[in-house]
């Protein structure tokens, strides 16, 4: 399980996060949700350690995960893609992968790339198979469209074999349809690997379609938690995101 307690971040005395203490059971489906600048972001960035909370706790079954650098909490089972895709331009899709598994275990991409033990291309050619992206493996990172950078990101964090994976904004700048294939994969890969997964999301239609369990963060805090339709029925959430035809809807 992971579970956030008394998490706070201020900067210039401005909190981002207040106090927050959540809690994602292992291998749930959570959408994190709320107006900009709630502190969605902030609150990955603590739990991912790009970040360093002023209080508080981030615990992954039991161990604490504050203070350590970001590849201690990779190692430690966290996983994270972000909202701009982070990617090796003139790699291609299967050496960024590999790339990326030797990076984690210490080897020189070069090397691993060339003599890759045979578990690591088969968990490569795994997590390309579930996201659509075998077809594109020796395809230049920098020639892949938008939807497929995002992908790669999220292929990124997944062959690292993560307990819990963050998602922040995975159909951020794609077109309706692309958007949908997007959160099908999502949610496909949520089904396969019964990961705890966790997404920043603004497209209300696809929260609550896919989402069973839903936070919504508003100035920094937690303003409400609950189902799709706990969520969309909250006058607090009308009120401070969703907006009236949101609820006429709901109603």
């Amino acid at each position: 399980m992971l579970q956030v307690n008394g998490l706070s971040k201020s900067f210039g005395g401005v909190a981002a996060i207040s106090d927050v203490t959540l809690a994602f059971p292992t291998g749930s489906l959570t959408a994190i949700i709320g107006p900009n600048g709630a502190g969605k972001s902030t609150f990955f960035n603590l739990i991912s350690g790009g970040l360093i909370p002023d209080t508080g706790e981030v615990l992954l079954d039991g161990k604490n995960l504050v203070g350590r650098n970001r590849a201690e909490i990779i190692a430690a089972g966290v996983g994270r893609a972000f909202q701009i895709a982070k990617i090796f331009p003139s790699l291609t899709v299967e050496e960024t992968l590999l790339g990326a598994i030797g990076a984690h275990q210490g080897h020189s991409a070069n090397l691993w790339h060339r003599f890759p033990l045979p578990q690591t291309r088969d968990n490569v050619g795994r997590v390309a198979d579930m996201l659509g992206l075998t077809d594109k493996m020796q395809v230049l990172s920098a020639n892949l469209s938008h939807g497929d950078h995002k992908l790669l990101d999220i292929a990124l964090a997944l062959v690292l074999e993560p307990r819990v994976l963050l998602l922040d904004e995975p159909t951020a700048g794609m077109g309706p349809d692309e958007r949908w294939r997007m959160i099908d994969r999502v949610y496909q890969l949520w089904e396969t690997e019964k990961t705890t997964l966790v997404f920043i999301e603004h497209d209300m239609d696809i929260v609550f379609k896919i989402a069973p369990s839903i936070r919504v963060l508003c100035y920094g805090r937690v303003l409400a938690e609950g189902t799709p339709d706990e969520i969309r029925n909250s006058p607090q959430v009308i009120d401070a995101y969703l907006g009236t035809d949101h609820g006429a809807h709901a109603t």
